[in-house]
């Protein structure tokens, strides 16, 4: 999912490319997820760009939005999965390809501005193959966007609000709430922009086990915990995302192997890189650096037990932690999932498949995993079901077939008859 850094990124090449231009033409495909989910339609989008001047353009966390000379403004979302292409220009980051076609597969809405004399036309689009990103119009006055719905709803930007992010913040925030770590930073009505690898890199800096309560922790990590947010947010903007400008020692360099065969999985020091699900999302943590000193969450699932020496590590209690069950189950829902998604990936010409609603839309993907897991297990189940009942049938036919068996033999009450025929 695009983060802080990627929107930064999208925000950049708006303010590039398009702010000065009028928009000669403007074209959208209504999707009721897309536009309708926010009270937008693509032909209210048309109508309220068309001809206008794009004056700037500003971001909040994974929002961000084009400012136009007079209201409605619109506000997006990328979703799980979405992006703003400009023609003949790089804009893509590590997960996303340039596009080999124009208008671009699965495009939502496309922008044409006015040729002038210094500079041709530039044309635009924005594409969501999962239709979980929002287009909506905000009718107020360009300066107070974000006094408005939804950004008025979510936290503030720990780079455009760096002040307001301080350490007396985030302790207020952190002793507040009992909740895992990582689910604090990845609510967006606390603070925006932070996704799953973002939360992670943070939590590595700061040596912080992210499943430990937030209002746990001590007043030396808290301040850790705060130079992480804004060091790691801070370059993820600076660098507009580019993974290869990112540091070598970031988790962000070493975490992309989990499920792929031969995959190392480990730091360039060695240290084992394991992958815990806290809050519903899969978490890369290094144990030797993360320690737990506080109280964890107890509905976390350990997905890795590969590596003996490291069980403990996933123990809330010290002790070893117990293999469920149903781990059989589980790994089979894992390979079905992951055998899905990559024969979607494949399809849509995607690298990988990473996991909200506007501020967090993952829930809704994972139900529908799941429907799908489900149905294609039906048939094994239905199988095994079929399996058991056969002993029970083959008890019941036993009978017949020693009649069967037997038939040539005389009765009893043959033989009885037989007896006073000749007598």
């Amino acid at each position: 999912m695009p983060e802080i850094g990627e929107v930064a990124r999208v925000v950049h090449f708006i303010r590039q490319q398009l702010v000065g231009k009028t928009l000669a033409v403007v074209k959208a495909q209504h999707d009721e997820n897309v536009f309708g989910k926010v009270g937008t339609s693509a032909e209210e989008f048309e109508k309220a760009l068309t001809g206008k001047k794009i004056v700037g353009a500003g971001q909040q966390g994974k929002y961000f939005w084009i400012q136009m000379a007079s209201p409605p403004h619109p506000v997006l979302h990328l979703g799980m999965a979405g992006w703003f292409h400009i023609r003949n220009l790089s804009t893509p980051y590590f997960k996303h390809k340039e596009p080999t076609t124009w208008p671009p597969k699965y495009w939502r809405f496309l922008l044409e501005t006015e040729p002038t004399d210094s500079s041709p036309a530039v044309e635009a689009a924005y594409v969501d193959f999962r239709r979980f990103g929002r287009v909506r119009l905000v009718d107020c006055p360009g300066t107070s966007i974000r006094q408005h719905s939804p950004l008025k709803e979510n936290g503030p930007d720990p780079v455009i609000d760096k002040d307001k992010v301080s350490l007396a913040w985030l302790r207020e925030k952190c002793g507040s709430k009992r909740i895992p770590i990582k689910a604090l930073l990845l609510d967006q009505a606390n603070i925006s922009g932070i996704g799953n690898w973002v939360g992670d890199e943070i939590l590595f800096h700061a040596r912080v086990h992210p499943e430990q309560y937030c209002n746990t922790l001590n007043a030396k990590q808290t301040e850790q915990l705060h130079r992480s947010l804004h060091y790691v947010c801070g370059l993820a903007c600076e660098v507009l995302a580019e993974s290869d400008r990112f540091p070598e020692d970031w988790l962000f360099k070493h975490r992309w192997g989990k499920g792929k065969k031969d995959a190392a999985n480990r730091l360039r020091s060695g240290e084992k890189i394991v992958f815990i699900t806290v809050g519903g999302r899969t978490s890369a943590v290094v144990p030797e650096r993360q320690k737990k000193t506080g109280p964890v969450a107890r509905d976390v699932k350990r997905e890795d037990l590969k590596d003996e020496g490291l069980k403990n590590e996933g123990s809330t209690d010290g002790g070893e932690v117990k293999a469920s069950g149903k781990a059989a189950n589980t790994k089979r829902k894992r390979a079905v999932m992951k055998e899905e998604s990559e024969e979607e990936e494949d399809v849509e010409g995607e690298e990988e498949e990473e996991e909200e609603e506007e501020e967090v839309e993952v829930r809704p993907k994972r139900a529908k995993a799941a429907k799908k897991v489900e149905k294609k297990m039906a048939p094994a189940k239905n199988s095994k079901k079929a399996a058991a009942q056969t002993p029970s049938m083959a008890k019941k036919e036993k009978p017949k077939t020693a009649t069967a068996k037997n038939a040539d033999q005389p009765s009893e009450g043959r033989r009885r008859s037989t007896r006073l025929s000749r007598g």
